[in-house]
């Protein structure tokens, strides 16, 4: 199979970037989208040329490294799964297909398709975390937590960071992920003592990294690897409420 492929290239921050034609050759259907790029990558450096920069480290879909817009969509055409899940036999002989990085202020390009993500790591630094000696895990266990709330909470947990929600959104919000977070401690036990300053702090910290506002038309939803619900968005703008107010 062969595709055309169009590529941001951009050599640093501070630099233009612009889509670059590219033929891949031979790509079967069996590799994945990274496999494909390892190929194109390695036929640039036999001509001399630079490669391509991409992020990836598990791919596995665990890690979300592999930040990539394929065709306008942050991790590419199938739901429910990072870009190094998706494979080649998804396209088509002859298809074009544009791979561009995730486009947020607070997602600045490092080179190429890879974006310092290092705004979200600030963020849960500022809240999103267990300070409080909540014991081990058998003092974990011993508290009963009702099946319906814990399902919920593993559910929100699931979120890995990657930065697709801020990618899909018109706004570069952040607040499925952030929402995931903040609902996956306040449903617990062991976050209750830091609920409220968790809350105000993550927002503050997301509102100082250059994040925007949430106008709740789902693209984050439709994106997320994890398929991250943006309930999570409600249960977070009501903790974040409730914290106001109870700092009044």
């Amino acid at each position: 199979m062969k595709l055309k492929l169009k590529i941001w290239r951009q050599t640093g921050p501070t630099s233009a970037g612009r889509l670059v034609d590219y033929a891949a050759d031979h790509v079967s259907p069996d590799m994945s989208f990274l496999e494909m790029l390892d190929v194109v990558n390695e036929g640039l450096i036999k001509q001399g040329e630079d490669a391509i920069a991409f992020d990836s480290d598990c791919r596995e879909g665990i890690c979300g490294t592999c930040s990539l817009v394929v065709n306008g969509i942050p991790h590419g055409p199938d739901r429910g799964t990072t870009v190094c899940q998706l494979h080649m036999r998804r396209f088509k002989e002859g298809d074009t297909v544009t791979i561009e990085p995730w486009r947020a202020v607070a997602f600045p390009v490092v080179k190429d398709l890879v974006v310092d993500r290092s705004a979200m790591d600030r963020v849960i630094a500022a809240g999103g975390y267990v300070s409080v000696n909540v014991g081990g895990a058998p003092d974990g266990n011993a508290i009963a937590i009702p099946k319906e709330i814990a399902e919920t909470a593993m559910d929100s947990a699931a979120c890995i960071g990657c930065g697709a929600c801020v990618a899909a959104c018109k706004n570069a919000s952040a607040h499925l992920f952030m929402g995931a977070k903040i609902s996956h401690l306040s449903l617990l036990p062991q976050g209750q003592a830091e609920r409220q300053r968790r809350v105000v702090a993550m927002i503050e910290q997301a509102d100082a990294e250059g994040f925007g506002s949430c106008s709740n038309e789902g693209e984050c939803e439709a994106v997320c690897p994890k398929e991250i619900p943006i309930s999570n968005i409600a249960r977070m703008t009501r903790e974040y409420m409730k914290a106001m107010l109870a700092t009044r």
